[in-house]
């Protein structure tokens, strides 16, 4: 799926790789990194990534306990880095309204949160990564740990629900992505916007920033 959004918007792929080390070293100076892996590789490979290429985009989730010494490696090898547990716009949104929901409800006190996550079987992180995004923002502003349930069932690309309980009434927001073309169509937009950035930088606060 990304590499369908590349060429749809003309972008240059200069190579794909199941073992990035193996890149042409000279080539990876210009190329913009997309990577989509697994837990293990990104803590292998993520040292060789901030020194060798142009910029790199990372939708990989699973390393939450290693993202300061991740954010710390590119900070020094001057290498820009976008990083996301997902990189869909509406889940984006979605993280913008859980905050202001959670905050306001954090303020007036009386409701407990929750979280259901849904999944296709060949998920290998549980809670999502976007899980536990959301429940970094939740609990943040209501002072809590909240509760994930997940589910991984058939080809479910994946559904976020957070809820809100209170004594006289119930809050809850969903979102669904009706495939994974989303999160790749993000990451796409991502690695263009690595152009003259420099430092570490969630994607929201990107594709967010004021113009």
């Amino acid at each position: 799926m990304v590499e369908a959004i590349l060429l749809s918007r003309n972008i240059e792929i200069a190579g794909k790789s199941e073992d990035i080390k193996s890149f042409d070293p000279e080539l990876a100076k210009e190329c913009v990194v997309i990577d989509f892996t697994t837990p293990s590789a990104i803590r292998e490979n993520y040292r060789f990534l901030a020194e060798h290429f142009k910029a790199v985009v990372i939708g990989t989730t699973g390393w939450n306990d290693i993202k300061e010494e991740v954010f710390s490696c590119f900070e020094q090898s001057g290498t820009p880095m976008i990083w996301a547990s997902n990189f869909s716009i509406g889940v984006n949104v979605f993280f913008a309204v859980t905050d202001y929901i959670s905050r306001m409800l954090g303020e007036i006190g009386g409701y407990s949160p929750y979280m259901i996550e849904m999944h296709h079987c060949h998920k290998k992180d549980a809670p999502s990564g976007t899980a536990r995004s959301l429940a970094d923002i939740v609990d943040a502003n209501m002072d809590v740990k909240t509760d994930i349930q997940s589910v991984r069932c058939g080809e479910i690309a994946g559904i976020h629900t957070v809820g809100f309980e209170g004594t006289c009434d119930r809050i809850t927001m969903t979102h669904e992505a009706f495939s994974r073309e989303g999160f790749a169509a993000g990451a796409v937009e991502a690695a263009v916007r690595t152009e003259g950035l420099t430092g570490v930088h969630e994607f929201k606060e990107i594709i967010f920033k004021a113009e």
